[in-house]
């Protein structure tokens, strides 16, 4: 009887995973070149009083599956970036409906650079505060906090040291995105930058800590810069580890279980109601992820195979300024809103085939 050799077996193992995660990027190029089934629908989001469109932030759908609940930035000009609503008394959570008319807002005078958003399955909704501490005035309770808010905008809870900049149980460091699972716990991206908590920290809804994992650095379960967090219908979590050019999934107690490098430099991370995920890359350039484009790649969330692409025309490879979707939702209808921060829009995507 022949004997198999433990790291035979292991050697065999990591090139078999080796060679999927080569067929996966394979096929995520070749993605980027076929005919994108979507079409782009002009001047879809109409804000009300001739307000101006402000950089966008996260975009989600609401439980409805066809209201569209965005973070508009105010209007404060481009120099102004990172802290656009410091000094605005514009509401920035605003409320689409399927038409692209303003159904709700608020939020006014809460937030200086308000980031992620979702929305609960009671229609609550929760919203990051990312701006940096340099860009804080003294004195300002604004920042570093995650705020949920009623359907209609009351104030329920508020997590994190107002104004301070901090972590353990109480504090967090320009949180990015917030998720929130079908029980109700919430998982906050607690890492705007790559240098900072780079951390997961997961809450009850009513605000008690459970617990945490992360912390800087290029290994499993290590971030850079936690830009984007999402839950599949199978209650996995997504981290969008943007500086690290990947997405890595855990389940609900922080377990590591695997880690794609196929949707390109991860911003955004949402998915649809027919297993697929879609994830928005804004920051794919020469310079920090070459050989890749910016735009929104769909594939399949329990495979990875990358199998659409709509790529972001505009976009300059030279700049590491960001452009495009930065953030993705999907409707119930399979429609794609992609919320882009540098230029400034809200861009609805009809699927037509």
């Amino acid at each position: 009887m022949s004997i198999r050799r433990p790291e035979a077996n292991s050697i065999r193992w990591v090139c078999f995973c080796l060679a999927l995660s080569l067929f996966a990027v394979a096929d995520a190029l070749a993605a980027q070149s076929g005919p994108s089934p979507y079409r782009l629908v002009d001047d879809w989001a109409q804000l009300p009083g001739g307000r101006e469109m402000g950089a966008v932030g996260k975009v989600t759908v609401d439980p409805d599956g066809r209201h569209i609940w965005a973070v508009i930035r105010c209007d404060a000009p481009g120099d102004q970036f990172g802290w656009e609503c410091l000094d605005s008394d514009l509401d920035p959570i605003i409320k689409f409906a399927p038409d692209g008319r303003v159904v709700e807002s608020f939020g006014s005078g809460l937030f200086i650079w308000p980031h992620g958003i979702d929305v609960d399955g009671n229609g609550n909704v929760w919203v990051t505060d990312a701006v940096g501490t340099a860009r804080i005035p003294a004195g300002d309770t604004r920042g570093h906090q995650v705020i949920k808010f009623s359907p209609t905008g009351e104030v329920l809870l508020r997590l994190g040291t107002p104004g301070r900049e901090g972590g353990g149980r109480t504090g967090f460091t320009s949180p990015a995105d917030v998720a929130v699972a079908d029980n109700g716990d919430v998982f906050i991206a607690d890492g705007h930058n790559n240098v900072g908590n780079n951390r997961v920290v997961k809450f009850t809804n009513d605000g008690r800590y459970i617990m945490e994992w992360g912390k800087t650095g290029y290994a499993p379960s290590e971030f850079r810069a936690l830009h984007a967090i999402d839950i599949d219908a199978n209650g996995r979590v997504f981290v969008g580890d943007r500086s690290n050019n990947r997405i890595q999934i855990f389940d609900q107690a922080g377990t590591h279980l695997t880690t794609w490098t196929q949707f390109g430099r991860p911003s955004g991370i949402a998915f649809d109601r027919n297993g697929r995920i879609l994830v928005a890359d804004s920051e794919s350039d020469d310079v920090q992820n070459p050989g890749w484009e910016m735009g929104i790649r769909i594939g399949d969330a329990q495979t990875g195979w990358v199998s659409e692409f709509i790529v972001y025309q505009w976009g300059d490879p030279r700049s590491t300024a960001g452009n495009g979707a930065e953030f993705v939702a999907v409707d119930v209808d399979g429609n794609l809103y992609g919320g882009e921060p540098s230029p400034r829009r809200l861009q609805k995507y009809m699927r037509v085939r």
